[in-house]
């Protein structure tokens, strides 16, 4: 896990999407959140941002450059911002990422941040063109 330099990163890119707080139930056997569930949350956030874009159903087809920055622990706040980066005939790729309020020190530190992308799917749960490309955030 690397540790960037908080002066490198002021604040969030993107708009906040989700925001939750991280349970005992979500640890590793180590005592930190589960990377697994932080991306799914990460995961979810993206979702509501393309689900927008894409002006309907859609579903999760590949997660690019996912970097883990610091743990997240019990009780953080976490809150996961995201930004449409590209958008393709049929596909959105959304940069999340994910912050963490520290319990009780009030700090806030960018956890993880990664690219996922989405395609835009029809009733019949095939790929779908995005009709009249919305504006990149």
């Amino acid at each position: 896990m690397s540790e960037p330099d908080d002066a490198e990163v002021p604040a969030p890119h993107g708009v906040l999407a989700t925001q939750t707080i991280a349970m005992p139930a979500d640890t590793n056997p180590a005592g930190d959140i589960f990377g697994g569930w932080l991306l799914a949350q990460m995961d979810l956030a993206g979702a509501v941002i393309a689900w927008e874009s894409a002006k309907g159903r859609i579903a999760t087809v590949a997660v690019d450059s996912m970097t883990f920055h610091r743990p997240v622990f019990v009780g953080d706040v976490v809150s996961c911002y995201g930004e449409v980066v590209r958008i393709g005939r049929t596909s959105i790729a959304v940069r999340v990422e994910a912050w963490a309020l520290r319990r009780g020190v009030g700090e806030r530190h960018r956890v993880t941040q990664g690219v996922f992308t989405y395609v835009a799917l029809g009733d019949d749960r095939k790929p779908r063109p995005i009709a009249d490309e919305p504006e990149l955030a």
